[in-house]
């Protein structure tokens, strides 16, 4: 088959068209249609690619910034409070919704445990840091690059590491 033809057959075929649709279909899902139901303060930036699920159980503070490829992911009953001046880094995942692990049982019919996350004023969250549900993280902290924190931080702290901890005091 001469290349043209080729090129044309891969213009027409009706599966590349189809998939651009899913893609638009998911944004919307992920992004568009959460972004609307979540409480956004004013001066707030959002990366175009940031991902929402339960968008009305989530609260984002005046003027904060939320950076590429972060996922706020609130449970079926719990909420993700982000609060003003926080800069979440880019790939940073929040999520107020974990699984049980007792054992014999699949983990996708494990119960779910829903519990709000707190993220305060003032707070910086570096690239791809991982809060997991019940965390609430005080005013003015700061989470080292990588960091998953487990366990809630005291305002002002300085905190690395998988699981997080306090390394030291901010200012």
């Amino acid at each position: 088959m001469p290349a043209i033809l080729r090129a044309l057959a891969s213009i027409l075929d009706p599966r590349p068209w189809l998939h651009v649709l899913r893609l638009v279909h998911f944004y919307n899902y992920s992004h568009v249609s959460q972004v609307r139901r979540a409480r956004i303060g004013p001066g707030v930036k959002l990366a175009p690619n940031v991902s929402l699920r339960s968008g009305e159980r989530i609260e984002i503070g005046a003027r904060a910034h939320v950076g590429a490829y972060c996922s706020l992911w609130a449970g079926e009953t719990s909420r993700i409070v982000i609060g003003e001046d926080a800069l979440l880094g880019p790939e940073v995942y929040i999520t107020a919704s974990n699984y049980e692990t007792a054992p014999g049982r699949p983990v996708m019919t494990q119960p779910h445990i829903d519990a709000d996350v707190v993220i305060g004023r003032d707070v910086w969250l570096g690239a791809r840091v991982i809060v997991l549900a019940g965390v609430t993280i005080g005013d003015g902290c700061v989470v080292g690059a990588g960091s998953v924190v487990t366990r809630s931080l005291p305002p002002g702290s300085i905190a690395v590491g998988a699981p997080a901890r306090v390394v030291g005091q901010r200012g």
